[in-house]
């Protein structure tokens, strides 16, 4: 058998027990804390191809002793309850990116810089589309506000910026983290950030949210929200979606998150998956075939909620409240 194949079986092992010890309440498993060991496979692959000479098993069963120390070790850290405020657990480590002159000085990281869009009368009977991004970034979502759009930048680390485009239909918000340095092709822009945002209750909004790791915390119940897209690689994700339209669509993709999706009791729903090695919790839900789920209010409800999940290793909730 390949070495190859014995690791990934390992690994596999650890990840498959993990999940099922945590979702049967065995031990509370917490992944931020191990996120930040990934580059011991780094080390496991040097010393195999180090050691492993002439077809020698020696670099094989080293880097296979190393893989099972480093799981233990790691199953014992994840259920320590996390110190850091992000979700793999880097808030306390310190970062620095060079600025373009236009987005603000981040010679200081512990002050709060606030942008800002005004709302007018207009604004409500147009569409309003919010594109959101940022790495290393923690959302959340703090409720109405008079603004169309407010974020409040903490602990800032990367340099952001606020952009509305509009037309006689259709406002476009983009809110993002720049990484690209000034006098540099790209740079390593690592967290640290934290941003309370606030959003306008009139508009009809349609919302793209990307981050390649983070936590976002948004409590949608007092919008009208009609499609949600999440893209994001490893993050902590905790929505909850209103009743305020007969449709909504939630789209959900992620590489190794946790995500958490709570809908109102009177919304029918639907749940899409192709979820790879993932965990699954929908609560008061039929599966109807293979990766179809629906609620016993489906067919005869007045406002449905399609939701639709792609994730390789994640947690999915589904919750009705």
């Amino acid at each position: 058998m390949k070495f190859e194949r014995i690791i990934w079986g390992v690994l596999l092992l650890f990840i498959g027990g993990v999940l099922l010890l945590d979702n049967l309440n065995v031990i509370e498993f917490y992944w931020r804390n191990v996120w930040g060991f990934w580059p011991v496979f780094l080390i496991i692959g040097g010393v195999n191809l180090l050691l492993n000479r002439n077809g020698s098993q020696t670099g094989n069963i080293v880097s296979l002793a190393i893989l099972i120390i480093t799981l233990a070790f790691l199953f014992v850290k994840g259920q320590e309850k996390p110190r850091g405020g992000f979700w793999w657990g880097w808030k306390d480590k310190s970062y620095q990116s060079d600025m373009d002159s236009s987005d603000f000085d981040d010679t200081t990281t512990s002050s709060a810089v606030e942008f800002s869009e005004a709302y007018t009368s207009l604004d409500s009977a147009k569409k309003t589309i919010l594109n959101l991004s940022g790495g290393g970034t923690s959302f959340d979502l703090k409720g109405a506000t008079d603004s169309l759009f407010l974020a409040k930048v903490k602990n800032r680390k990367g340099n952001f910026s606020l952009v509305k485009t509009s037309t006689d239909t259709v406002n476009t918000l983009t809110f993002k983290m720049n990484n690209k340095r000034k006098g540099k092709n790209w740079s390593f822009n690592t967290g640290g950030n934290a941003i309370d945002l606030n959003l306008n209750i009139h508009p009809v909004w349609t919302m793209n949210l990307s981050m390649g790791a983070g936590e976002l915390d948004f409590d949608l119940s007092n919008y009208k929200v009609r499609t949600l897209n999440f893209d994001g690689g490893a993050a902590d994700l905790k929505i909850k979606l209103g009743d305020l339209l007969p449709i909504a669509d939630l789209n959900v993709k992620t590489g190794v998150a946790n995500v958490e999706i709570k809908i109102p009791q009177a919304s029918g729903c639907r749940i899409k998956t192709h979820t790879g090695l993932s965990a699954k919790d929908f609560k008061g839900f039929t599966k109807i075939e293979e990766g179809v789920y629906e609620t016993p209010n489906y067919k005869e409800s007045k406002n449905k909620i399609f939701i639709k999940l792609d994730g390789g290793l994640s947690n999915f909730d589904v919750d009705r409240y």
